[in-house]
């Protein structure tokens, strides 16, 4: 499963905008549309990107 696979899936579920998504999770709103376009996050993006969407995932559970 790709990151840009895990974003998508976690966009429709937060039902959030791809650049609000860019602006919280890496400072970068045009992070999600250049990753659509090929752009392919180093090592520590992802961490960055997958640790955002566990913690906001874990807040939604209490």
């Amino acid at each position: 499963m790709t990151v840009l696979w895990k974003v998508e899936r976690y966009l429709r579920k937060q039902n959030m905008p791809p650049t609000k998504f860019g602006r919280l999770a890496a400072r970068d709103p045009r992070l999600v549309g250049d990753m659509r376009n090929g752009r392919e996050p180093r090592a520590e993006m992802i961490a960055r990107i997958e640790a955002f969407m566990a913690r906001d995932d874990a807040e939604a559970k209490r």
